[in-house]
């Protein structure tokens, strides 16, 4: 089982290269010039209304109660900054998967004819107009998902104790949806949708849940987190492919 987790992980660095590849270069534009443009954005907002977002979720506390305050607010200050970070860049991340989507299902089309040795490149994707209200649709669907489970999440971490793991959740949880988010482009390629990409996902969870991890770690490197995107998308490409894919198939 650890093995398949670091095996994940491993599909996400490997998308670092196969963006390098000839041929692949090309198709990045795009995709980069909305990642850098929205993560800037993101990385802006954290910088000038973090304090304000902490101190407006932070209690007030009655004179009687100032003696605990300090303590408590070394408990939630972690939690607090771990959610907001998270609310913040799955929302760009959310974003700049929407806008970009028809450039990176025709990145992950481009991949897996690579993978595939194909030189006819008839890999399958869906016409523009397909592209985008597949897209929508699969949005809509991951924003209930994660909707649902996050109101869960929020309520474990008001609860004394248990709100000690919550942090590691978040991230967890995180992992996990952008798992499902650069899935979807390849799978989205061959007519996938939303809750078929999740039970395929969950068929191979550890696997699944590292790729979301190593996604998640570049993501969070300054400056890498800008390719972090494509990679992604390259990266589960050649998981679809390698791994997914045959399951499915059988």
């Amino acid at each position: 089982m650890i093995l398949n987790y670091f095996k994940g992980a491993a599909f996400a660095f490997q998308g670092l290269s196969l963006i390098t590849r000839p041929g692949i270069r090309r198709f990045l534009a795009a995709p980069l010039a909305i990642n850098i443009s929205l993560f800037s954005l993101a990385v802006y907002l954290l910088i000038t209304m973090f304090s304000q977002w902490m101190n407006s979720l932070m209690p007030e506390f009655p004179d009687w109660l100032s003696w605990l305050e300090d303590g408590i607010r070394w408990i939630l200050w972690p939690l607090f900054s771990i959610m907001i970070f998270f609310i913040v860049f799955y929302s760009f991340t959310f974003m700049a998967n929407l806008i970009a989507a028809p450039f990176n299902s025709l990145l992950a089309q481009k991949v897996e004819a690579m993978l595939a040795h194909k030189t006819d490149d008839n890999t399958p994707v869906l016409p523009p107009w397909k592209t985008i209200q597949k897209s929508i649709s699969s949005e809509i669907g991951k924003l209930f998902y994660l909707l649902k489970w996050s109101i869960m999440i929020v309520i474990i971490s008001f609860i004394p104790v248990v709100n000690m793991g919550a942090p590691f959740i978040w991230i967890f949880f995180g992992a996990w949806m952008l798992a499902l988010e650069y899935l979807d482009y390849p799978m989205g390629n061959h007519g996938h949708y939303f809750r078929e990409i999740n039970q395929l996902a969950r068929s191979k969870k550890t696997l699944s849940l590292g790729f979301g991890s190593g996604s998640l770690i570049l993501t969070s490197i300054p400056v890498i987190n800008f390719i972090a995107m494509p990679a992604s998308v390259a990266g589960a490409t050649a998981l679809w492919v390698e791994e997914v894919k045959k399951q499915h198939e059988r």
